[in-house]
């Protein structure tokens, strides 16, 4: 993940070791809020006083509290002449809450340390000025990589003008993602398919295309225990409109977005799906005419504050998404399983003429999930 960068804020590099390891902390605070901040940020704060932890506090979702905030409370009076870590610049201006920056002043806070600066443009180098001009200390970056990390959406949408997109699919070993029939349930077993519910649970949208809807019928809700405090937006794209009113997805917790061509004229079907709950909103059709503008359609997301899109389409879906440079993360749970011949492909993509054409992917991380192994892979520069 970039982390964006502003002459504005003017960080200071004054970290040290003890520095890091209170930034630590913050950062595991702001896990808290990994399912439940959307749209904003995952932040976490830690208030140290004479070298012992004296608050700590996460921001856990939108309108609520921030971490600041939290922090500074349960530190009290020990709040007067001590540090606070947070892992993102602190908000100076009015949003769903008050600014932070004016309770950081307000408690006697000495020294600030931030992970990273605010990629929102309301607040990048603004927070970091206002507690300078208030004669509070400010230094940091302090362990960058790992704020930014928390938040891929966030500081995508805010630098980049979309959405972090994660695409998730569940091939065999020989590639394949479903039958000829269609029949793909279930490719892995039910440790991986837990595991697949929590990249859900913290996605601000789930992303499927028609044709997996029709297929398969799933229900894109996350499942857990206990259940999310806010389900992700469901989205699917449907140019013809022909998702049925009965679908699944309807059925579950979470709002329905189906995304159709701006040719679609009011219709039955239309009409049904709207009084089912969903949301229709018109998309620009690609240059071919045959399906949604899928760079309009992350604009598109990034205006409705869609910070990471989990996508669970099929074959169609994940190789226009690659080919077009839009695939951020790429999640591949493989079941040791092989669907042989005239078996649907995970992608569709080449001819090739040169190993040097092949888009590059770095591994990140293998993960064994019971028969299954979990494959995290980023796109390497030159697939951009």
């Amino acid at each position: 993940m970039p982390i964006p960068k502003s002459p504005a804020a003017e960080f200071l590099t004054m970290i040290n070791v003890d520095d890091e390891t209170h930034m630590s902390t913050a950062l595991a605070m702001a896990e808290a809020g990994r399912f439940s901040t959307h749209p904003n940020p995952r932040v976490g704060a830690v208030v140290v006083q004479g070298g012992k932890v004296v608050g700590q506090g996460a921001h856990l979702r939108a309108g609520a509290s921030h971490a600041e905030i939290f922090a500074l409370a349960e530190a009290g009076v020990a709040a007067t002449g001590a540090t606070l870590y947070v892992t993102l610049e602190p908000c100076c201006h009015q949003g769903r809450t008050p600014p932070c920056t004016d309770a950081i002043i307000a408690s006697g806070v000495k020294r600030v340390v931030i992970g990273m600066e605010d990629p929102n443009p309301l607040v990048s180098g603004k927070g970091v000025s206002a507690l300078r001009a208030a004669g509070v200390a400010v230094d940091g970056p302090c362990l960058p990589v790992a704020a930014a990390a928390l938040n891929p959406g966030f500081v995508s949408r805010m630098a980049r003008g979309r959405p972090w997109v994660r695409l998730k699919q569940a091939v065999s070993l020989d590639g394949k993602l479903a039958l000829a029939s269609g029949e793909s349930q279930w490719l892995t077993g039910k440790v991986a398919q837990e595991d697949v519910q929590k990249e859900r649970a913290q996605a601000s949208a789930i992303l499927a295309g028609v044709g997996t809807v029709l297929a398969d019928n799933p229900r894109l809700a996350p499942r857990m225990e206990p259940a999310p405090w806010r389900y992700p937006v469901k989205i699917v794209l449907d140019s013809l409109l022909r998702t049925p009113a009965d679908a699944a997805l309807l059925q579950t917790p979470g709002e329905v977005w189906i995304l159709h061509g701006e040719s679609v004229q009011a219709s039955h079907e239309k009409s049904a799906l709207l009084r089912a709950g969903a949301h229709l909103v018109a998309m620009e059709q690609d240059r071919y005419g045959r399906g949604i503008d899928l760079h309009h359609l992350m604009s598109v997301m990034a205006a409705r504050e869609i910070n990471e899109i989990l996508v669970e389409g099929g074959g169609r879906i994940a190789t226009s998404l690659i080919e077009g440079g839009l695939v951020d993360e790429w999640l591949i749970y493989v079941a040791p399983l092989v669907l042989g011949e005239n078996a649907l492909p995970f992608v569709s993509m080449g001819p090739y003429d040169s190993l040097a054409e092949i888009p590059r992917w770095r591994l990140e991380e293998v993960l064994h999930l019971g028969n299954d192994v979990k494959l995290r892979m980023y796109p390497l520069a030159k697939n951009r």
